[in-house]
């Protein structure tokens, strides 16, 4: 009775996924880039580049150059792309059943208000679909990378630079194997991610977008046909670099996706890492060294009202396994085609913008989440103050050079360091004691005499400024 009663949301605009829904404000910037309405933005450009540079080019015989006026008209249309453009594609593909075709109908019923309706034909001349996707595509892809994905990207590693900077000289006990061991600073291995991070930045900034536009099985057959005369590989590459892209010289009837894999990729290694930081993190406020600082009004716990809950990093971490889930199946899927062309890169290249989606989401929590946290510098300092057994490594390794630069008494210095500290608490006393009696040489000993977990840090804070400072 209940179900036909209520009210079908199916009827109503309400988005069936979260991106388009709840986190909609966090991600709306992709689909300038990568949503459908993007691509057939992106469609209707290259084609009408296309147009302008067999024209201008006076390619095929008969063309004219364009005037000034006309090849501003054309790429008025580009530029005037809006609702109303996305309603008439759509009802023209509801008619044409093909995507690329309707985008050509869209761009020569214009041509007549631009004096060019003779040059109906000239549209789309001598392409196949892919030509137009491909094109798309790598524009659509290479501008979500540029305008939101690494400004973002950027913005967070500063968020993790920043904190790693505020505690590059605060001790922190490190765990190996969740074991107490050497101690480092806080700063340090926080720049360790920010060092691992940017390393993927800068692979990523290399990254080439490719692009081709050589016919339907990449052969130039049709172009050869119509026009023999013209060196048509030439006129792709000029084309296709015009647009900022990388050419292709040879493919099927696809651009082949590589490029595609290969930035996936990168990126997916990237979200990798950071969900390898965020669990950190979120380890790090478990065990107290990490404040949380709390949201005016928000509530952690429906039940508890003494949490706080580190949701940011959580949040993340799905984002991130989401995010990775669909660039490992692009980057695996996108780069097989059955013989010279099939259609399994259609449906999977509209899954690109919820992939960045769930990237660019966990981005911003993190970034987020860095700004609520506050080092507890006082558990930092008790749990290095209860682990002087941490120090036993210095102290068998002085034994070492001790015993290498002549002083007698020094053998077998890590089994009797093993003895002292392995299942035993060692206090500063005990430890002190230890060393005076070992007949270390003066100097040495005064050295270890003056050490503590605190100190006991190496080159920890300058090996992260030198890292934070590029």
């Amino acid at each position: 009775m209940t179900e036909n009663l209520r009210v079908r949301l199916a009827d109503t605009d309400i988005p069936l996924g979260p991106l388009d829904g709840r986190y909609r404000g966090y991600v709306a910037d992709l689909v300038d880039h990568l949503s459908e309405a993007a691509l057939n933005r992106n469609r209707v450009h290259v084609e009408v580049e296309w147009f302008i540079h067999l024209a201008d080019g006076q390619v095929v015989p008969g063309l004219e150059k364009l005037t000034d006026a006309q090849r501003d008209g054309l790429r008025a249309i580009v530029t005037d792309f809006d609702e109303a453009s996305v309603t008439e594609l759509a009802e023209t593909e509801a008619v044409t059943v093909h995507d690329v075709k309707a985008v050509e109908y869209f761009i020569a019923n214009r041509l007549e208000g631009l004096g060019l309706g003779h040059l109906g034909s000239l549209v789309h001349f001598a392409c196949t679909s892919e030509d137009i996707n491909n094109l798309s595509y790598a524009l659509g892809v290479r501008d979500a990378i540029s305008d939101v994905w690494v400004p973002a990207a950027k913005k967070m590693v500063d968020a993790i630079a920043n904190v790693a900077n505020s505690a590059v000289e605060t001790p922190m006990l490190s765990r190996t194997h969740g074991q107490p061991a050497t101690p480092t600073t806080l700063g340090k291995e926080m720049a360790v991610f920010v060092h691992r991070l940017n390393r993927q930045l800068r692979r990523i900034s290399t990254q080439q977008f490719m692009g081709k536009i050589n016919g339907a099985t990449g052969t130039y057959a049709a172009h050869v046909a119509a026009v023999p005369h013209a060196n048509w590989p030439v006129i792709a590459q000029d084309f296709v670099e015009g647009l900022g892209l990388t050419f292709n010289p040879l493919t099927t009837q696809i651009e082949n996706h590589d490029w595609m894999s290969e930035l996936y990729d990168d990126i997916a290694r990237f979200n990798q890492i950071l969900h390898g930081f965020c669990v950190d993190v979120w380890s790090y406020i478990s065990i107290g060294y990490f404040a949380q600082i709390p949201v005016e009004g928000a509530t952690g716990s429906s039940t508890m009202p003494h949490k706080v809950n580190p949701i940011r990093f959580e949040n993340a971490e799905a984002n991130l396994e989401l995010s990775n889930a669909l660039l490992t199946s692009l980057g695996s899927t996108l780069i097989e085609s059955r013989w010279q062309r099939d259609l399994t890169d259609s449906t999977s290249q509209r899954n690109i913008g919820v992939a960045f989606g769930h990237s660019i989401l966990a981005l911003n929590n993190v970034t987020r989440g860095m700004a609520q946290l506050d080092v507890a510098e006082p558990a930092l300092a008790a749990d290095l103050d209860t682990n002087w057994e941490v120090l036993g490594e210095a102290i068998q390794t002085v034994m070492r050079a001790e015993a290498i630069a002549g002083t007698e008494g020094m053998e077998n210095p890590y089994e009797r360091l093993k003895d002292l500290t392995r299942g035993n608490r060692v206090d500063a006393q005990r430890m002190r004691e230890f060393v005076g009696e070992l007949g270390l040489s003066e100097a040495a000993a005064q050295r270890l005499k003056d050490l503590t977990p605190q100190t006991y840090t190496g080159l920890a804070a300058e090996l992260a400024r030198e890292q934070l400072d590029k």
